[in-house]
């Protein structure tokens, strides 16, 4: 079976309390200029309180659903990109089903980091594709800033929290909207970014070392590889839609740093108007970068729609994530 994919809505979430770079001096050695000059980033949103990263991808689910205008009682798969998630176990997809109530839907969370939303994209695909579902729900939602050394101004200043819906359906009138999927992983890369998981040993045994959970990240090596590797991955995915380089209208690429988006931009020779970015706003907020910038994208006006465009990510593992998709109107 081939069944055509449509992308039905895409929405996101974010915390309301904002972090400014020069908030950040209260607490560390750095400056507005420091941070804006190697990152682009000027604001986070951060969860405060109470706050959780599910309730962030609850929020971003029930906007996705409402839009989509699909029954919740037909979602056959709850898929989410979940990193840095609430509880270890029951799922953050488990959760977000309850709260909704999306009763007959499968759920499960994927661990791909920056790159979970393409990759659950890859896999509600091949679902839909497949007749084994009609209706799924992609939620990538991240607490990162619970997981950083706040002494730190190399980790610290780059991330935010944020969560990222899009629903996924049958396409009726036979248009497929996601041309082609690429995934990839390097676990060689694997020590360029990591986040260990403290956990003791049995008191009957040698005791082991804690580590604290930071996230820990080699920022020289992860830029080398991505400029290097990731416009090749992406040369790649648009030949396999069949599509040419100049009949993509919009480059849409993880939010991790805007010198890597300047030099993806560079590379494969993009119209700088047509590559969306704001980081400056949000910082890194993992897998829900992608849907955020892109929904923010078409309320403005920056993205035009209809339209072609590349969704890619990548992230620790290391993974990296590509598309190719047609953007119907009335999806944001």
């Amino acid at each position: 079976m081939d069944i055509p994919v449509k992308i039905a809505a895409v929405d996101f979430q974010v915390p309301e309390t904002v972090i400014t770079n020069d908030d950040l001096t209260k607490i560390i050695d750095t400056s507005d200029e420091w941070i804006r000059t190697r990152t682009g980033i000027e604001r986070r949103h951060v969860l405060s309180g109470n706050e959780s990263a599910v309730q962030m991808g609850i929020l971003a689910a029930k906007k996705v659903v409402a839009k989509s205008k699909i029954d919740v009682e037909k979602i056959d798969y709850i898929i989410a990109p979940a990193s840095v998630e609430t509880h270890a176990y029951p799922s953050t997809a488990c959760e977000i089903q309850a709260a909704i109530g999306a009763v007959n839907a499968a759920c499960f969370d994927i661990t791909a980091a920056c790159s979970g939303l393409i990759y659950a994209m890859g896999i509600g695909r091949a679902f839909i594709k497949s007749g084994m579902a009609k209706n799924i729900l992609l939620v990538a939602t991240d607490a990162v800033s619970r997981c950083l050394d706040w002494t730190d101004r190399a980790s610290c200043v780059l991330f935010g929290d944020g969560s990222g819906a899009m629903m996924l359906t049958v396409a009726e009138d036979g248009q497929d909207d996601i041309l082609a999927v690429d995934l990839k992983a390097e676990g060689h890369y694997g020590d360029f970014i990591k986040m260990p998981i403290p956990g003791k040993n049995c008191p009957l045994v040698e005791p082991n070392e804690q580590e604290k959970m930071f996230v820990k990240m080699d920022g020289k090596e992860v830029y080398k590889y991505v400029v290097t590797k990731l416009p090749v991955y992406i040369e790649e995915c648009v030949e396999k839609s069949g599509l040419k380089m100049s009949e993509i209208d919009y480059l849409i690429p993880h939010q991790a740093n805007l010198r890597i988006i300047e030099a993806l931009e560079k590379r494969l020779e993009f119209n700088p108007d047509n590559v969306i970015s704001n980081i400056q706003e949000y910082a890194n907020t993992s897998a829900a970068s992608i849907p955020i910038a892109l929904t923010e994208a078409i309320r403005s006006g920056k993205v035009k729609l209809p339209a072609t465009a590349i969704l890619t990510g990548f992230g620790a593992g290391m993974t990296v994530g590509t598309t190719v998709v047609r953007l119907r109107e009335g999806i944001a």
